[in-house]
C-alpha cells in the first residue's frame, strides 16, 4: 500500500499534495499490486472538506489522525501517525512540512529517504530519479529499507483526477503520542500581511525582479504584469537585501526554490545562487539589457532591452488581448 500525507488548508488539499497523489497513483498502476491511501490530520470538520478531492484521486481509504496533540502541526506527532499505518511506501509533497515529517518517519524506521523525487525508475530495488543542486541536476538514488520513504518534487507531475473516482473508506484513529513526539509543535499562528506573492513554491507563473528594476518605488510595471498574468512576484537576493521587497519573496539558494510553468526574470543577472532556485521552471523568459548575462544566455527565451520599456509594452498587449471587445 502507498500512503500519502495530504496537507490541507482553507481551500482544501494543497496542490502539491494532489500532485503527490497523482504520482502515487501512477506508481501503483505500474506495480499492479498497490493501492493508494491518504492521511489527513487536524479537526474532523477541516479534514472532511477534502474527501471529495481524495475520491477524485481514486484514494481507497482516508486515515484521519485526530485526538489530543493532532490539532496543531508537530513533525514528531504527525510522523508517529504515519508510522501507525502499515505501508510499503510513504509519500508526501516536497514542502517544508512534508520533508520534515518524512525525515522523522525514515529516521524512526531506520531507512533511507529520497527527497525531491521526480520519477521511480525501478522497483526492485527501488531506485528513484531526484532533483539535486536546486534542480540544476538529477541523480539516481537507491532507496533501501521498508517502508520506502519519498518526498515528491513540486510539479514533477500534473495533478490529474483518476479515470474512476472512488468512495474512500474513512478511518478515524488516535495515534499514541509520547512527550517526545510533542517536543516541538506550533503554539500560535498569526495572520500575516495579506500578500499573495508569498506563495512562490506553488505558483504556475512567477515574475522575478532583480537589481535592474532600479529601486523600491519602481515595481509598478512588474506588479501590473503579475496581476495581468495571475502570477506571483519573486525577487533576487540583492533586491531583498536592499529592502526593496520582503525576504519571503526571494528566489534562490537561500530563498524559495520554484518550479513554475513560466518564470519571467526581469533585470536579474542570473548568479548561480539564483539559478539554484529557478532551474526547475519549465520555461524561463529573461528580460535584461545585458545580452551576455547568465540569465539571458541560459533562458529559453530572452528579450535584450530595458525592462521599463519592455514590460509596459507587454502589459499594453496583454490589456489589449483581454479587453472585452478583443474577440470582436
Amino acid at each position: 500500500m502507498i500512503l500519502v500525507l495530504v496537507e490541507t488548508g482553507a481551500d482544501g488539499a494543497a496542490v502539491t499534495s494532489l500532485e503527490t497523489l497523482t504520482f502515487a497513483r501512477q506508481l501503483a498502476g505500474r506495480l499492479g499490486t498497490q493501492s493508494v491511501e491518504a492521511m489527513v490530520t487536524g479537526s474532523l470538520e477541516a479534514a472532511a472538506t477534502v474527501r471529495d478531492q481524495l475520491a477524485a484521486q481514486g484514494v481507497e481509504s482516508v486515515h484521519h489522525a485526530g485526538g489530543p496533540g493532532m490539532d496543531r502541526y508537530s513533525a514528531g506527532a504527525w510522523a508517529t501517525a504515519l508510522a501507525a499505518v502499515p505501508s510499503d511506501y510513504v509519500m508526501a509533497a516536497g514542502t517544508p512540512r512534508g520533508s520534515e515529517i518524512l525525515a522523522h518517519v525514515a529516521a524512526r524506521a531506520g531507512t533511507s529517504m529520497a527527497a525531491n523525487v521526480v520519477d521511480v525508475v525501478d522497483t526492485d530495488p527501488v531506485t528513484v530519479s531526484r532533483q539535486v543542486m536546486g534542480g540544476a541536476a538529477f541523480e539516481q538514488m537507491r532507496v533501501d529499507g521498508s517502508p520506502t520513504v519519498i518526498t515528491v518534487a513540486g510539479h514533477a507531475v500534473e495533478p490529474a483526477d483518476a479515470a474512476r473516482p472512488s468512495d474512500p473508506a474513512w478511518r478515524e484513529f488516535e495515534p499514541e503520542l509520547t512527550e517526545a513526539d510533542l517536543a516541538t509543535a506550533v503554539v500560535r499562528v498569526e495572520e500575516g500581511e495579506a500578500d499573495n506573492t508569498s506563495a512562490l513554491t506553488g505558483a504556475r507563473v512567477v515574475v522575478g525582479a532583480g537589481r535592474g528594476v532600479g529601486g523600491a518605488d519602481d515595481f509598478d510595471d512588474l506588479l501590473e504584469l503579475t496581476d495581468l498574468l495571475g502570477a506571483t512576484l519573486g525577487a533576487s537576493r540583492v533586491v531583498t537585501s536592499l529592502g526593496w521587497r520582503p525576504h519571503y519573496e526571494q528566489i534562490g539558494q537561500t530563498g524559495s526554490r520554484i518550479s513554475p510553468d513560466v518564470y519571467i526574470a526581469c533585470g536579474i543577472s542570473g548568479a548561480v545562487q539564483h539559478w539554484a532556485g529557478c532551474q526547475s521552471a519549465k520555461t524561463i523568459v529573461a528580460i535584461n539589457t545585458d545580452a551576455d548575462a547568465p540569465m539571458v544566455t541560459g533562458a529559453d527565451y530572452a528579450i535584450v532591452g530595458d525592462l521599463h520599456e519592455v514590460v509596459p509594452a507587454i502589459n499594453e498587449e496583454l490589456r489589449r488581448r483581454t479587453a472585452p471587445d478583443a474577440a470582436e
